[in-house]
């Protein structure tokens, strides 16, 4: 009969000890507990690629950031490639060069004849 008595006594105390509660979560008793002895290994994985994860997620965002700053930096070069060369097709075209030839006084004319191929 004694033996009963300690036997219950025993399995209570274990009960009581594999109780989770919030002083055992807080304290940490929790982790002493033959469940994350045996999981060890598994937990750590975990967050080995939980710590993966964010790192990806943070690296993947600081691409897209520098991917968008250098849309706009194209956007500002195609536009400015495209002013400079209307400047240039409205310099090169022949009326503009009759009026800066005048206006230098030069002794160059427009040609009255066609060109002709020389064969």
């Amino acid at each position: 009969m004694e033996e009963k008595q300690v036997n219950e006594k025993t399995e209570k105390a274990k009960k009581a000890k594999n109780r989770t509660s919030l002083k055992n979560i807080i304290g940490g008793d929790i982790l002493a507990t033959d469940f994350f002895r045996r999981q060890t290994k598994l937990l750590v994985m975990i967050m080995l690629l939980i710590i993966f994860y964010i790192h990806n997620r943070y690296a993947c965002q600081q691409q897209m950031i520098e991917i968008d700053k250098l849309k706009k930096e194209l956007i500002d070069i195609k536009y400015d490639a495209l002013t400079r060369s209307s400047e240039l097709m409205e310099r090169s075209r022949q009326s503009r060069i009759e009026e800066y030839i005048a206006s230098k006084e030069s002794d160059l004319q427009t040609s009255t004849h066609p060109p002709y191929l020389i064969k």
